[in-house]
């Protein structure tokens, strides 16, 4: 049997595996973080809560940071634009969690990307899964909602892309300035959206929540 085409409402995104137990970079990164447990003056040895955390957070780091891994940026599905559609697509409160490139601590909000087709569309699926993507790696926000907004201005060629990701950094709330709740907003725009009716249209919509 022909298999059938990929819709553009396409599957929900993949479950990120954890890595497989035979992978020998879980014994490297958790003989170096058995070591920071013991430095910090805790006993893996004794402390019962503490065994084998450190091959826990291995394999974490290991699954959180699969975007490195070769091999598992997403195909980006495209289809012919036959209904020669000209208007906004747009696929907003996209939940993403990354891990702040400076102190290896979490930062997480939504993504909101939108953009205004050419001669090709994109499956929708593969919208979320190239926010996961760039995600699951040490990041900055701002690289961040770069990398998305070229990804799709260099693959799908379409008349213009806007990205604007909202999100919170525990490296701004749990330390230093200690301010929870504040929100970091980035943007990157991409051709037909450096028009300002454009823009506000991409606004007007992000502000419908709900």
């Amino acid at each position: 049997m022909t298999p059938k085409p990929e819709s553009p409402l396409a599957a929900p995104l993949e479950v990120h595996d954890a890595p497989e137990p035979g992978d020998p970079r879980i014994g490297q990164i958790s003989g170096h973080v058995r070591e920071i447990i013991r430095i910090l003056g805790l006993s893996p040895d004794r402390d019962p809560n503490l065994f084998d955390t450190d091959r826990r957070v291995a394999k974490m780091f290991l699954e959180i940071f699969s975007g490195l891994d070769e091999g598992t940026k997403p195909k980006l599905t495209t289809f012919p634009n036959d209904e020669h559609y000209t208007a906004m697509v747009m696929e907003k409160e996209i939940p993403f969690y990354s891990m702040c490139t400076h102190h290896f601590v979490p930062f997480y909000g939504h993504g909101h990307i939108a953009y205004i087709p050419n001669e090709r569309i994109v499956g929708l699926s593969k919208l979320p899964r190239l926010l996961d993507f760039f995600a699951r790696r040490p990041q900055l926000q701002e690289r961040l909602t770069e990398q998305v907004a070229s990804v799709l201005e260099e693959e799908l060629k379409p008349l213009g892309v806007m990205v604007v990701i909202e999100a919170r950094h525990l490296c701004v709330e749990m330390r230093g300035v200690r301010k929870p709740g504040s929100v970091t907003v980035t943007s990157a725009i991409r051709g037909i959206f450096m028009q300002k009716a454009v823009r506000e249209e991409f606004l007007d919509l992000l502000r419908r929540r709900g």
